[in-house]
This record gives structure tokens, C-alpha cells and sequence, in this order.
């Protein structure tokens, strides 16, 4: 059996066994999609959004891309987020970044790995932002989980620079925007950073006419 047969035989048994537990399950996730989260992770398999927070489908809005980046001329990113915002309505949007995370690893060296390093570009930006808080701790470990929160921090700023977030905190105060990032070693998710809606950002990237 191909590995990829294994994946349509386990979907097969946990389509039923949902079923045997509640026979209207996916006739009532059919019907709506109504979630209270917006996630944005990073696209390494060992953190998926549903599995660490236990929730089920329908339950939270994913996107995910290399390192959790909030890029402003990422059609795919804000074609999500104002879908999620204008649409479905959430009340709290989470980045979640983890520990250990490869791409920030990446980031912080001058090796180059072809197309994506356009994309770890944005980390560098955070790096050179940060560099002298970084640079002083003791082991690579600790400069690149530091790095890992800082750019956590830094994507919720993103964030809050959209017009899709700023019209929704001026008309209807949401939603609220969270910084998490998650360990792979002991499973948990720490809170780095939050902006309620409506706080207060630097006025040069605040819009006046929404």
C-alpha cells in the first residue's frame, strides 16, 4: 500500500466513526461555517492549528504560510483575513509562531535557498529591527526562539496596519488580535502579545477615511 492510500483508508474510518457518534455531524458542518477564530501558523506539520487547541472543524479559519508572516502585498494572506473579517465575522485573530521554527533559523543566516528567500526576507527585516537584543543572548537556541516571539510581535503589527483590521476595529470593535507561540518539546502555546480592537498604533499608518 502507497502512503498516500493509508491517508484516504484513515479518512474513511474517522468520516465513520463520526457518524456512528453523531449521525447529523456533517450535515450541520455542511450547513454553516461560523468560526470565532482567524489562525495564522506556520505551515510546518507539527502545528496544526486544531490538534493543539482541541477545537473541531468549523470551529477555526486557517492560514498558514512559512514562518507566520503578515506580508501586506500578499493577495493570499489579505484575500483570507478580509474574507474572515468582512464574511465569517471573527472576534479574535491569533499568529502563532513555535519554537524552533526553521524559517526564522533560515532567516538569520546568509545561506542562500533560491525563491524562498524573498519570503525570509520579511524575517530579516524583524532581525535588523531587533538585532542588538538578539545578538547578546548566550546560545543559538535562545536568539532564535527570541527572534521567533519578536517576529511574532511583529506580524500582529501588521496586522493592525491593514485598512481590513482598522475598519473593523472603528465600526464594530473587533476583532482582538493575539501573538501565541507554540513548543514543540512540551505542546504548550505561550502568549507573547495582544492589541485589543480599537488600540492605539502609530499614526502614520492609521486611515482617516474608513
Amino acid at each position: 500500500m502507497h502512503s498516500y492510500e493509508k491517508l484516504l483508508l484513515e479518512n474513511r474510518a474517522w468520516a465513520t466513526e463520526q457518524v456512528q457518534t453523531d449521525p447529523q455531524y456533517f450535515k450541520r458542518l455542511a450547513a454553516q461555517q461560523a468560526p470565532e477564530f482567524l489562525w495564522i501558523g506556520c505551515s510546518d506539520s507539527r502545528v496544526p492549528a486544531d490538534k493543539i487547541t482541541g477545537t473541531e472543524p468549523g470551529e477555526i479559519f486557517v492560514h498558514r504560510n512559512i514562518a507566520n508572516l503578515v506580508v501586506n502585498t500578499d493577495m493570499n494572506l489579505l484575500s483570507v483575513l478580509q474574507y474572515a473579517v468582512e464574511v465569517l465575522k471573527v472576534k479574535h485573530v491569533i499568529v502563532c509562531g513555535h519554537y524552533g521554527c526553521g524559517g526564522v533559523k533560515a532567516a538569520m543566516g546568509n545561506h542562500h535557498f533560491g525563491i524562498i528567500n524573498n519570503w525570509l526576507k520579511e524575517i530579516k527585516d524583524v532581525y535588523r529591527l531587533h538585532r542588538e537584543e538578539v545578538d547578546v543572548l548566550p546560545t543559538e537556541e535562545q536568539r532564535v526562539d527570541r527572534l521567533i516571539e519578536l517576529n511574532v510581535r511583529e506580524q500582529i503589527f501588521n496586522l493592525a496596519k491593514t485598512s481590513i483590521i482598522q475598519a473593523a476595529w472603528k465600526n464594530e470593535q473587533r476583532p482582538h488580535l493575539h501573538g501565541w507561540c507554540y513548543g514543540l518539546n512540551d505542546g504548550l502555546i505561550k502568549p507573547v502579545c495582544e492589541m485589543n480592537a480599537g488600540s492605539k498604533i502609530d499614526s502614520l499608518y492609521e486611515y482617516d477615511n474608513l
